[in-house]
């Protein structure tokens, strides 16, 4: 199985501000559905409950301390990332998705195989972070550079990094 972090940071390594993005991509929200639909999608409470409802057509993994925490039937809720990784590995998913949030990905880096990374040319405020990445532990495989337009309010660029084995 695959393991992807899947993610919008700024130059500064900023992906939020009060549990909410901070910018407006629609292209990277595009490509964010195009990958990921399908698939397992592993994040924390948090995050689950930013976006108030399981996305369509993915099944979402929920890391969270609350043993009493529900959600819908179909999804599933874990008490940590090595859970979250195993429950996949078991519905014999081919690739799963860590979407956030900053604890999340901190968490889930030593276990992921692939970095999706938009980078967003800014520098904002923000309290959620992307945790630093060596860059000996990581090859760029491909990269898409877009300019800023009336549906993307910066530039940005699509970047996927492999773990160098």
């Amino acid at each position: 199985m695959t393991v992807s972090i899947i993610v919008a940071k700024a130059k500064n390594n900023i992906i939020g501000k009060d549990n909410q993005l901070i910018w407006r991509l629609s292209a990277d929200l595009q490509y964010f559905k195009k990958k990921t639909s399908g698939h397992y999608i592993i994040m924390g409470r948090k995050t689950y409950e930013s976006m108030g409802k399981p996305l369509p057509n993915r099944t979402s993994v929920v890391i969270t301390r609350n043993k009493d925490y529900k959600i819908p039937e179909g999804h599933y809720v874990v008490h940590n990332i090595e859970e979250a990784l195993k429950l996949t590995k078991s519905h014999n998913q081919e690739k799963a998705y860590v979407i956030g949030g900053a604890e999340i990905y901190k968490l889930a880096l030593p276990y992921v195989d692939e970095l999706l990374i938009t980078e967003v040319d800014c520098e904002p405020d923000g309290d959620a972070y992307f945790p630093e990445i060596k860059p000996e532990n990581w090859k760029k495989t491909s990269e898409e550079p877009h300019i800023k337009d009336e549906k993307n309010e910066f530039d940005f660029t699509f970047t996927v990094y492999r773990r160098i084995q």
